[in-house]
């Protein structure tokens, strides 16, 4: 049984608490452009959320990751409906086409954008696809194929890929020609990765699988050089599966897919704190750029496996 699979069990067994109109997940339960600056506040301030779009019946409908194009489009991969769809800033929808269950998205340093495909548990194959946000209907490409068991993506300055793995050690580094570097795969000795992002010449991973929920620097230079920056669990009770995570004001901000939180931790001092509480299974975050009126210093979005994409505002 994959850690997708795992992950869906764990999920499902809360939709009765959401359908029920609990408001949070019980504790208990089992690059490319710069990066963006968002004035977070202070740590101990929480952040008010807001559902953007709602979602439709949870696990279902999950909404597994998220990426701003920078021209006016959120874009969204809906795993289990094997689709990838784009948002207004107003939240109608404007797109959407297929994708085998589509994972990680990023925007690439030539202003396309990239998504992971095969993600579902029963995907029999896995890679990178590419599509160009502007098109009017637009139509993915095959970049990388034949890589299984994947899950999230960043995508670096020089437009190398970086894919992680749940169940596998070593988060997989693709060349911008489609080969495989092997030798930084093997350095890079990370197992159960799932958030990625690549933040100057570092890459900051999440791992999921590891009970102690840690947070990981990589230097993308010398990967065998990875260090930790904190571990978010004190005991395997409190493990947090922590998923997808973003860079903002020189925080990191990691998804607790477990709690229902977003993590706010800091990678000089491993300091953390809860930015936010109270979300139902979040799997991924993003800063919003370029999106209309939603400030790129102020607004934070993430996507659940309730189906919803929350809007969430640092106070």
């Amino acid at each position: 049984m994959t850690m997708r699979i795992r992950k869906v069990f764990f999920a499902a067994g809360l939709v009765s608490a959401l359908l029920a109109g609990g408001s949070q997940v019980p504790a208990a339960a089992a690059g490319a452009p710069a990066p963006a600056r968002t004035a977070l506040g202070p740590c101990e301030q929480q952040a008010d959320v807001e559902v953007f779009r709602k979602g439709g019946i949870p696990v279902l409908d999950w909404r597994e990751n998220l990426e701003f194009d920078g021209r006016g489009t959120l874009w969204v991969s809906h795993i289990i409906k094997n689709r990838v769809e784009g948002y207004a800033p107003d939240g109608t929808l404007r797109t959407s086409f297929p994708v085998n269950g589509p994972g990680g998205l990023r925007r690439g340093p030539d202003g396309m954008m990239y998504v992971n495909y095969g993600v579902n548990p029963l995907a029999t194959d896995g890679g990178i696809m590419r599509f160009d946000p502007a098109a009017a209907a637009p139509k993915p490409e095959k970049v990388v194929g034949g890589i299984r068991g994947i899950n999230g993506l960043a995508i670096d300055a020089a437009g190398n890929f970086y894919l992680s793995r749940e169940l596998a050690t070593g988060i997989v580094k693709v060349r911008p020609d489609g080969t495989k570097d092997e030798e930084w795969t093997r350095a890079a000795d990370v197992f159960g990765a799932n958030g990625l992002e690549v933040v100057g010449d570092q890459l900051y991973a999440s791992a999921i699988t590891d009970t102690s929920s840690p947070v990981h620097r990589i230097p993308l230079n010398d990967p065998a050089r990875r260090t930790t920056v904190t571990h978010l669990s004190r005991n395997l009770l409190d493990m947090k599966f922590l998923d997808d995570l973003t860079y903002a004001d020189g925080s990191l901000v990691v998804a607790s897919f477990r709690d229902g939180q977003l993590i706010r931790v800091d990678p000089d001092t491993g300091r953390s704190c809860v930015l936010a509480s109270g979300l139902h299974m979040p799997s991924s975050v993003r800063v919003a750029r370029g999106f209309g009126e939603h400030s790129a210093r102020s607004t934070l979005f993430v996507v659940e496996a309730s189906g919803r994409i929350l809007k969430v505002t640092p106070r």
